[in-house]
């Protein structure tokens, strides 16, 4: 007899490729990716934007303490000559003769269009041309050699000085300094005496980078024969 064969039972065929992503979980992969790199970006602009705010506040802090600082050596050399005076203020411009190694100069700072500006004249030994740099000091415009911008976003500036014991506003009468003889033998006219410090205020703006009322006291150098 022929013999029948029994076939054996059959096993579900596997699949033999991976599964993949459906387009659905790509867009939402993308999305989180999005987000994220958004994320990123912001906190590094952030960063970014900080770290300019503080450099830039750096670097008006810096360039207010140096024009701090040249005005004090200004009036750390201030010298009364005779010739003309040694300091004054009339409310908007501070006049000063300082001496160098070179020489004597006229230094004027003052205030224009909210601007504080520094003007120095070429340094002189000579009487006429000294008379002449303090005389030519009465009208600056702003624009002439030897003019720098110190300062901007200025509203506001005033002067005291101390005197006597006291301070009191620069453009008060102050002490009057005993007359000397030039040259000729005539008595030189009547000056003030040069005070022994300063009080500077500036009202500080837009522009500045600061705001508020910066007040820095200054002293000037020794003359000979002063008394405190």
């Amino acid at each position: 007899m022929a013999r029948m064969l029994t076939p054996l039972p059959t096993r579900p065929a596997r699949s033999l490729r991976q599964r993949g992503f459906t387009l659905i979980e790509v867009l939402v992969s993308l999305l989180i990716l999005a987000v994220l790199a958004a994320t990123a970006w912001k906190g590094m602009d952030g960063i970014s934007t900080a770290r300019q705010v503080a450099d830039g506040n750096l670097k008006q802090t810096l360039r207010l303490q140096s024009v701090m600082t040249q005005m004090e050596a200004d009036l750390g050399q201030v010298i009364d000559t005779v010739i003309v005076n040694g300091m004054q203020f009339d409310g908007a411009h501070l006049r000063l003769t300082r001496r160098t190694a070179e020489g004597v100069q006229v230094v004027v700072w003052y205030v224009q269009r909210g601007r504080l500006l520094r003007w120095s004249s070429p340094v002189t030994y000579k009487v006429g041309e000294l008379q002449k740099y303090w005389m030519s000091s009465y009208q600056l415009r702003g624009k002439e050699p030897g003019t720098l911008t110190a300062l901007k976003g200025v509203e506001q500036w005033q002067v005291y000085c101390f005197r006597s014991g006291a301070m009191s506003n620069c453009q008060s009468t102050g002490n009057v300094a005993s007359a000397q003889p030039n040259q000729s033998g005539l008595s030189q006219l009547l000056r003030e005496q040069l005070p022994n410090a300063l009080r500077s205020q500036l009202t500080l703006g837009e522009g500045s980078g600061f705001g508020g009322t910066l007040t820095r006291d200054m002293v000037l150098a020794p003359q000979p024969g002063q008394t405190n």
